[in-house]
């Protein structure tokens, strides 16, 4: 893995996580938060819409896509388990 392409991790990361937090809070959650937020969620829709059937595609829209469906279900399960 070379530079350019931990450079693209955060970038997608950091959009997909902004794009989670306007969904699911109406903000962000500063860049660093985005970032780690975009990651996880990439993470867990990678995992989880294959297991639904659901692909989305190739490149760095369908990855970001993917990463911010992720970070909203990551935002949802933590204001779950917040309230309780």
């Amino acid at each position: 893995m070379g530079i350019d392409s931990v450079i693209v991790w955060l970038i997608v990361g950091a959009i997909a996580g902004w794009l989670a937090g306007l969904i699911v809070k109406g903000g962000g959650f500063g860049l660093l938060g985005n970032i780690v937020i975009g990651i996880i969620g990439a993470v867990v829709a990678g995992w989880l819409l294959p297991q639904l059937g659901i692909r989305l595609g190739t490149g760095i829209i369908a990855a970001i896509i993917n990463s911010a469906i992720g970070g909203v279900i990551v935002l949802v399960i933590l204001s779950l388990i917040r309230r309780a």
